[in-house]
């Protein structure tokens, strides 16, 4: 959610700031603004609406320095006024800001007692009129930056710039901030691929960092002004990887390049030869003296996280998986023996970080598995462990959950080794050969399109209904939360062995069920007799499950899957509903990679 972008140091700052924009758009977003300085005062132009608004709006300027920002609402609706930068009343300091001031009410009110005048219902306008307030009392705008920053309570990532001063003030506290580094300029942005255009070279700012930008030169500190350094790292993602290329929509493009995806994530850590996991992250030991574990993660990241807890219990390890936010209610269980995996595709969704300093506080140990190198969790975490899926550009998770899984069920085979009471898979090398054959397997899914059929027959259907069990439950639910937040259609995932619970009310013959099998005999059996309830009540059923699963002697409707390990069929059927979703959204044209009041990462609690 925001997006943050800044440049200093080119000409064509303006057009580098469009530029970060729109790449920064998946982000989710309903305003759009930017603010430069070039020797003639601070202009500010925005926009409620997209990027596209903002552009027809920029007069083609040269400025070599400018902020910009997308702003995903909170404090206040999505007008021209509310969005970012704001400015002071004087006009002379411009400011862009994500998170938020929780004690902007107070700050306002204290302002304002002293003339200052308000003209947006934001809580980040108290931050320009907090600097002017400290310049009109002859400080110089470094100092007055830091004092500001010193009377804001609640979690932020700021870029500042003030009239005649040369330069980009920036800082942040719990909300992410990274600057990219090219020769004589500098990018300040929320995110690596706004400017990934322009450089691979990049320094993650920590809390609490100051950073003042001008051209050619960089100064990093304290809030105090101390010195601090921080390593500039080179980030491995190709810009191509960022662009949608002959594809339609970002979403559609990433379920594509799953396979590869996969491939990276598995390289190197599947040694079918020797029939063990090898993650070097964790040697031999690294578990052994962990009694209980626990899983935190929010959203799509959630359902991957009950997916590993279903193979470690599988195993004969009690694992519990906890939505982030709800974390909090359960710290009576935890102890420096917990084991605690956090998941989170960005590394800076605000819950699983609070989730994870929780833990800390404890003493647990615990571990990010994350896809972004230098993230907060990554840097917060006692060891990450890197998905490796590339950067994923639309809102709604595709490649990043396939990612997460399996990462999150190979950690899994390394806790088992390490634990006297696991139980190793007693089927490791069908295993193994089958987590290598994945991306294969997930391109035999995508060659054909029976999920555009089935989406288009059911496009006049009242509610959709996903069911499975164990890793299928899982499974279930991602398949639900896809099509609900692209398509706008009312979507549900159950436990398989609920519907008779209370959802069986809800069925009729406009209510199409997906059941997902994985070829666990048993549980596929349960499942079997839970859809055959259903369909008796005159809900047509889609069966996921190869081409001579059980299931197709009465399903109404087939999505084929190869034949794999039943620690792997989940994920195949996952890209199955991953393209129904797809294409029943693009049936009603929807955005598909901007669904409506939702945000690629969200950094608020």
């Amino acid at each position: 959610m925001c997006g943050i972008i800044g440049c200093v140091g080119v000409r064509d700052s303006m057009g580098r700031l469009i530029t970060g924009l729109e790449n920064l758009e998946y982000r989710g977003y309903d305003s759009a603004g930017v603010a430069i300085q070039n020797g003639k005062g601070v202009e500010v132009y925005k926009r409620s609406g997209r990027v596209d608004e903002l552009k027809k709006a920029t007069p083609d300027k040269h400025a070599e320095i400018g902020i910009g920002h997308t702003r995903w609402s909170t404090h206040g609706p999505p007008t021209d006024d509310n969005a970012h930068p704001h400015t002071s009343t004087k006009e002379d300091v411009a400011v862009v800001h994500n998170g938020i001031i929780e004690n902007y009410s107070d700050l306002r009110h204290k302002l304002e007692a002293k003339g200052h005048e308000f003209t947006s219902d934001t809580d980040t306008e108290v931050i320009p009129h907090l600097v002017q307030d400290f310049l009109d009392e002859g400080k110089d705008p470094e100092t007055a930056f830091r004092e500001t920053i010193k009377m804001l309570e609640g979690s932020y990532a700021i870029g500042c710039i003030v009239d005649n001063h040369g330069a980009v003030m920036a800082t942040r506290q719990g909300s992410p901030l990274v600057l990219g580094v090219d020769d004589d300029a500098f990018y300040l942005a929320s995110d690596v691929p706004a400017f990934l255009d322009y450089t691979d070279r990049v320094m993650y700012l920590e809390d609490g960092d100051v950073a003042i930008i001008r051209k050619g030169d960089l100064q990093l500190s304290d809030i105090e002004g101390v010195t601090v350094d921080r390593d500039v790292e080179t980030v491995d993602w190709d810009p191509s990887e960022t662009g949608k290329g002959s594809y339609d929509h970002y979403m559609l493009k990433e379920i594509n390049t799953q396979p590869t995806a996969l491939s990276n994530t598995i390289q190197g850590r599947a040694d079918v030869e020797n029939g063990q996991v090898n993650l070097e992250e964790f040697p031999p030991g690294t578990f052994e003296d962990i009694d209980s574990i626990h899983l935190v993660a929010c959203g799509t990241s959630y359902h991957a996280a009950m997916y590993g807890s279903n193979m470690l219990s599988e195993g004969g390890v009690a694992t519990t998986a906890f939505r982030a936010s709800e974390y909090e209610l359960h710290t009576n269980t935890i102890d420096e023996n917990t084991l605690v995996i956090a998941v989170t595709q960005s590394g800076e969704t605000a819950d699983t970080l609070g989730a994870m300093r929780t833990a800390k506080e404890k003493g647990a140990e615990v571990v990010a598995v994350t896809n972004v190198v230098g993230s907060t969790a990554a840097r917060e975490a006692d060891q990450p462990l890197y998905i490796r899926a590339g950067p994923e550009i639309g809102v709604a998770a595709t490649k990043t959950f396939s990612s997460q899984v399996v990462s999150l069920t190979m950690l899994s085979q390394r806790i088992l080794d390490d634990l006297e009471r696991g139980t190793p898979r007693g089927d490791m090398p069908e295993f193994l050969e089958s987590l290598q054959r994945l991306p294969d397997d997930i391109e035999r899914v995508l060659e054909h399109d029976d999920a555009k059929n089935i989406a288009r027959r059911y496009s006049d259907a009242k509610s959709y209904f996903f069911i499975g069990r164990g890793t299928a439950n899982a499974v279930a639910l991602e398949g639900a939360l896809k099509f609900k937040e692209i398509t706008y259609e009312h979507a549900e995932g159950f436990a398989a062995g609920e519907l008779k619970h209370g959802p069986l009310a809800l069925i009729t013959d406009r209510t199409p069920v997906f059941a997902v099998f994985t070829g666990d005999e048993e549980q596929d059996k349960k499942t079997l007799t839970n859809a055959q309830e259903a369909q008796t009540r005159g809900a047509p059923i889609i069966a996921i499950a190869p081409k001579d699963h059980p299931s197709l002697e009465f399903a109404d409707e087939h999505l084929e899957v190869p034949s794999t390990n039943s620690a792997w069929a989940g994920l195949l059927a996952n890209v199955q509903l991953q393209l129904v979703s797809y294409y029943a959204a693009d049936q009603l044209s929807r955005p598909i990679d901007k669904p409506r009041n939702l945000a690629k990462s969200v950094t608020v609690e």
